[in-house]
């Protein structure tokens, strides 16, 4: 028994001697191996340093620490997107334990890769505009590869969960929580305010409950608003909004708005900046009253005839907003310009070609929310300040047009969906081998003796799955 454990321990002190290029990798690896080949082609490390370049200190730092590279700042974060992690210190400690990540990023195993501060850092020093620089450079990229028409574009809003609670509302004026002023209200109503449970109870039912974002917020997070969720749930909330290019996919626009906005405030001018924004990219100058864009659609919460008259006039394009009651509003009392616009685009709605924008606008935004808000954990914001939590979802928006390309040049777009590839095909080709080797195994022996009596091989069975209309799922057998 000595002698074999021996060996053993012998065995495993030879394995620590391996070089890290013969370590085995993963399918994210190589889906890594490949976005890192999208983003040299987009000279992205480049680019990044060309935006960064004036936040920085010229000449560089004496003393300290080396400034970490900006580039490696945003490739972590569109990871986070990427791997489905909440917050900065999941995005520092995935880094920290993955191989496969410290590839990506050009780290060795004994460097010390950025923690969770210095993402804070980051979003501090930089402004708003280098990241939105950073997402017009893979915008590029997207028109590069064909991935950004700008022809069609949609626009819809979701929720977002803030990182704020409602039972830490204080009122505006005079500083009270909203606990102790729910409590005294139960106290009134004969209810015991020292039982938190019957407290909350109370509050749910007692009769014209509203709180208002104009008497109550959150210190914690100002920016955080009162709102109702999609499921109506009644919430602290940010806005995210998107626009979408519905013939592929991409968002060429994406903010987080303030919980209570309005969705058709300001919008005109959102839209207007998204065309130029398409113009500029696809070198197109704009004209007046001709636009690269085509056409905008939305839903009913965006309807305003003034917003919807100027993005006819500055742009000259279709607004395509389902409104099924439109026309039945009094036009009266609308400007001319505006009772114009509403025909119009009402009009735009009845067409074969609206109906069908509306129906891609919503598979292609609902699509996109989805990914960025669920899977992208993008849903519950772990910051704080809308000016934090745009930077961080930008580069969340960073990863999903990432995604795109990927999908159109491997047909792969996440890593977890890399890790489900590549599971589906090994179960396919185990399948096949399994099948294979019942086909052509050895009916009898050969060496067996005259006198035995000889039993006929039975003929190989397959079988077929059929999968049926309702549901279910049935066979049929059939010999070789």
């Amino acid at each position: 028994m000595g002698k074999f454990r021996r060996q053993d321990q012998q065995i495993q002190q030879g394995e620590l001697w391996v070089p890290t290029a013969k370590l085995t990798r993963g399918p994210k690896d190589h889906f890594y191996a490949r976005l890192q080949k999208v983003l040299e082609g987009m000279d992205f490390t480049g680019q990044i340093h060309r935006i960064c370049e004036p936040y920085y200190k010229a000449g560089g730092r004496r003393t300290g620490r080396p400034p970490i590279d900006p580039a490696v700042f945003f490739k972590m974060m569109m990871v986070g997107f990427l791997e489905g992690l909440p917050s900065d210190r999941g995005i520092a400690a995935r880094f920290s334990d993955s191989l496969t990540l410290r590839r990506f990023l050009g780290y060795s195993l004994t460097e010390e890769t950025p923690d969770h501060s210095s993402f804070t850092v980051f979003r501090q020093r930089l402004p708003q505009e280098a990241f939105t620089a950073a997402h017009e450079v893979v915008l590029d990229g997207l028109r590069a590869h064909g991935l950004l028409k700008g022809r069609h574009l949609g626009i819809d809003s979701s929720d977002m969960e803030a990182n704020a609670s409602l039972s830490g509302l204080v009122r505006r004026n005079t500083a009270e929580s909203y606990r102790d002023y729910v409590r005294e209200l139960a106290r009134a109503a004969g209810v015991d305010p020292d039982d938190p449970a019957a407290v909350a109870r109370f509050d749910r039912r007692r009769e014209g409950r509203k709180t208002s974002n104009a008497e109550w917020h959150n210190p914690s997070d100002p920016d955080a608003k009162v709102g109702r969720t999609k499921h109506g749930a009644c919430d602290m909330l940010h806005k995210p909004e998107h626009i979408v290019d519905l013939d592929s996919g991409a968002i060429i626009a994406a903010e987080v708005r303030p919980g209570d906005a309005g969705d058709s405030e300001d919008l005109s001018s959102r839209v207007i900046e998204a065309a130029e924004l398409v113009e500029d990219l696809h070198g197109q100058p704009s004209q007046e009253g001709r636009s690269h864009v085509k056409s905008v659609t939305t839903d009913k919460g965006f309807h305003d005839p003034a917003e919807l008259a100027i993005i006819q006039h500055e742009l000259g394009v279709r607004t395509i907003i389902g409104d099924a009651h439109a026309l039945r509003r009094n036009l009266d009392r609308l400007a001319p310009e505006a009772r114009a616009a509403v025909v119009k685009a009402a009009r735009a709605v009845a067409s074969r070609s609206g109906k069908a924008l509306l129906k891609k606008r919503g598979e292609k935004i609902e699509r996109s929310f989805a990914h960025v808000l669920d899977s992208g954990a993008q849903r519950r914001t772990t910051l704080r300040g809308l000016d934090n939590i745009n930077k961080r979802y930008l580069c969340a928006i960073i990863g999903f047009n990432l995604g795109l390309i990927l999908r159109k040049l491997t047909g792969v777009g996440t890593p977890r969906q890399a890790a489900a590839a590549k599971a589906a095909a090994l179960a396919v080709i185990r399948w096949l081998q399994e099948c294979l080797d019942g086909y052509f195994r050895p009916a009898a022996s050969p060496h067996r003796s005259w006198q035995e009596n000889p039993v006929p091989a039975r003929p190989h069975t397959w079988h077929f799955p059929i999968f049926t209309p309702a549901g279910g799922n049935a066979a049929f057998s059939t010999g070789s």
